[in-house]
């Protein structure tokens, strides 16, 4: 499943933009049946005045975390147009930059959590990071079983 899924992805491309949202979107609506903001909204289940003092926090940070994520979309489409001719040199490049897009995705959830602490209490704001993490982990779990490990499509020429 691995290969056909990279096949497709090093034969159409990704669409940066639109199709991380929607796959995101899709993934999430086919996961909980709603939208992610439903899903986040619904597991905190804040007081109307939490919630007026969550939603631009809420905002803010998915319009962060989708930018960020575009930086993910680029180092995967690297990674399908190198994936048959990587060297040492693209393959730290590559890995150099997911983590660090890694480390500035925890800074921002770090950034975000501090914010609801003040803005709606320690548990919800703990509740909303163990919500995303589980979202972001769910999601990561997807695109990691999408693409193959490193010269594992190679392996299976041999076979």
């Amino acid at each position: 499943m691995k290969k056909i899924l990279f096949v497709l992805l090093l034969a159409f491309g990704l669409n940066a933009t639109a199709q991380s949202s929607v796959d995101e979107i899709k993934l999430i609506q086919d996961l909980y049946g709603k939208s992610k903001a439903d899903v986040v909204k619904e597991y905190l289940g804040l007081t109307d005045v939490q919630a007026t003092a969550f939603q631009p926090i809420y905002d803010n940070y998915e319009a962060e975390r989708k930018a960020l994520s575009q930086q993910k979309i680029q180092i995967l489409e690297d990674y399908a147009k190198n994936y048959a001719t990587l060297s040492d040199a693209k393959a730290t490049e590559l890995t150099s930059a997911n983590l660090k897009y890694n480390q500035e995705a925890e800074k921002l959830l770090a950034k975000t959590h501090s914010k609801l602490v003040k803005a709606i209490g320690g548990i919800n704001a703990a509740k909303f990071v163990q919500l995303e993490q589980y979202l972001q982990v769910t999601i990561r779990s997807e695109i990691q079983n999408a693409i193959p490990f490193i010269g594992e499509l190679d392996k299976t020429k041999m076979h």
